[in-house]
């Protein structure tokens, strides 16, 4: 098995076998990464109250459309898949509904 390693002396990622002295020079610098996603749901239950934050924007052109309250926050957040546009959610300041939507 390799694992990464770093060649001080020249400045370089190297993937290098423990047992023996096979070493090779690794294709990226990347040797890592965590994607996490978020789906829309977890966005708003992360901060349970976004509808009281001062920060968000309101709108009254666009009515909730399980309880026609009139007032919603809104905000961007790109999808699941990143190839994809960031979309404009909507969620219902109404206390008792809180619905989220998209258009």
């Amino acid at each position: 098995m390799l694992y990464p390693k770093e060649d001080k002396e020249n400045k370089v990622l190297l993937y290098a076998c423990r047992n023996c002295d096979y070493k090779t020079l690794a294709d990226s610098n990347c040797i890592y990464v965590n994607k996490i996603m978020h789906e829309i749901d977890e966005l708003t239950h992360i901060v349970s109250d976004v509808t009281s934050d001062p920060t968000l924007p309101r709108t009254e052109d666009h009515p909730c459309p399980k309880c026609n309250h009139r007032e919603a926050v809104f905000f961007q957040a790109q999808t699941r898949r990143a190839e994809e546009e960031m979309r404009l959610y909507y969620v219902c300041t109404n206390q008792h509904c809180t619905h989220r939507w998209t258009e």
